[in-house]
Parts: C-alpha cells; structure tokens; sequence
C-alpha cells in the first residue's frame, strides 16, 4: 500500500507540474504560504516526542497535512466557486482523514494507542473540511455547481 501511495503522490505532482501547468490560476491563487510554512515549522521544533531530525520532519509533515487544505479552501472563497471534479477531490480528500480519526478509536479501543500530535492534527484538519462538507452535500451530491453566497 505505501509503494501505491509513494507512486500515486509522485504521479500527482507531475501532473501538476507537466500535464496541467497551464491550468494554474496566478490571479486568483494568491495565498501567501509562508502563512502557513513559518508557524508549522515553529511548531514541529516546539511540539514534537523527541527532538530529532527525523521526529522533526515527521511532525511537522502531520502540521503541515492538517492546513495544507486552506489555499485551496482559500481560492474556493475568493472565485466563490470550484469545479465539480475539484470538489470531489476535496471531498475524498476530507474523507480520507476522517477516516484516520475514525482509525484512531479504533486503535485507542483495541490497542489502547494514542498519539496526541496525529489526534489533534487530524481533528484540525477535519474542523476545516466541515463547512466545505456541508457545500458538498447539499450542492454537488444535488447536482449543482459549488457557488458561495454572494456577500450583499
């Protein structure tokens, strides 16, 4: 499953750099990453089980995967919309790491395994996801388009 996963991630990200380049937005993708990168890399250095640089880099990857989705959740709020197989991305995206909470219970019943850094990050991410949730719901699963009210 890793060796899947490792060859999934890796075929994504040349997608994203070949195939598709020129599907990116520079007008409207105007997130500045530094908003995110400074405070996790702060973070993983302050909270982590052992300060090594392995343990280092393995925290702050579970910070980073939590607010990694706030640039796309960033981009849907300012053009208002998102295109279908987007919001499907997303959705499985969020599915995924409920998924891993649900994991977590069940770890914690069976094995009694609890590891606070993962929970809590997960628990993050999954906060952010849930207004993005309820739009996929009640929008895309109806078969409309996602569109954020308008602000009057």
């Amino acid at each position: 499953m890793k060796v899947v996963f490792l060859i999934s991630a890796y075929a994504t990200v040349y997608l994203i750099y070949g195939k598709f380049r020129k599907t990116f937005d520079s007008e409207n993708d105007s997130f500045r990453l530094e908003f995110l990168l400074v405070p996790v890399t702060g973070l993983s250095f302050l909270e982590n089980y052992n300060f090594t640089p392995l343990e280092i880099l393995w925290t702050f990857s579970i910070y980073l995967e939590s607010v990694a989705i706030l640039p796309q959740l960033f981009m849907i709020s300012k053009t208002g919309e998102a295109e279908t197989i987007t919001t499907h991305y997303l959705f499985f995206l969020g599915l995924y790491r409920a998924l891993y909470l649900a994991n977590w219970i069940w770890r914690y019943h069976t094995e009694n395994f609890y590891d606070q850094i993962a929970v809590v990050s997960g628990v993050v991410q999954t906060i952010f996801y849930c207004d993005f949730f309820y739009l996929y719901i009640t929008k895309v699963l109806k078969g409309k388009k996602l569109s954020l009210p308008v602000p009057i």
